[in-house]
């Protein structure tokens, strides 16, 4: 069984910073991937609002940015310790969110998030 768990969010000041992590059980990222489970990737889904792709990152270094983000977020992941990671700087009230990490695939500059492959979320909230 596949599991995500997110951890690292909290109440920050707007200009501040704060890192995700996403540890990662029922697979590795060492291992070959497996039914096109190549990539790992983080959501945020702000109240009444459509949950939408921060940023992801293939298993061999790709790795892409929603608009809003770029430049003040930073995806990595790291193989030894099964884990994935978002560095967010210079945030901004509008970053408010759940932060999702997710496991899927990622091909052609795109990701697909694989269902069920979800952890729970952890809360981020930036104030003005």
């Amino acid at each position: 069984q596949v599991q995500l768990v997110e951890s690292g969010g909290g109440l920050v000041q707007s200009g501040g910073s704060v890192r995700l992590s996403c540890a990662v059980s029922g697979l590795t990222f060492a291992s070959r991937p497996i039914n096109g489970l190549n990539g790992l990737g983080w959501f945020r889904q702000a109240p009444g609002k459509a949950r939408e792709l921060v940023a992801a990152i293939s298993s061999v270094g790709d790795i892409k940015y929603t608009d809003a983000v770029r430049g003040r977020f930073t995806i990595s992941r790291d193989s030894t310790k099964n884990t994935g990671y978002l560095q967010m700087n210079s945030l901004k009230p509008e970053d408010t969110a759940v932060y999702y990490c997710s496991v899927g695939h990622y091909a052609e500059n795109e990701y697909f998030p694989a269902a069920g492959y979800w952890g729970q979320g952890t809360q981020v909230t930036v104030s003005a």
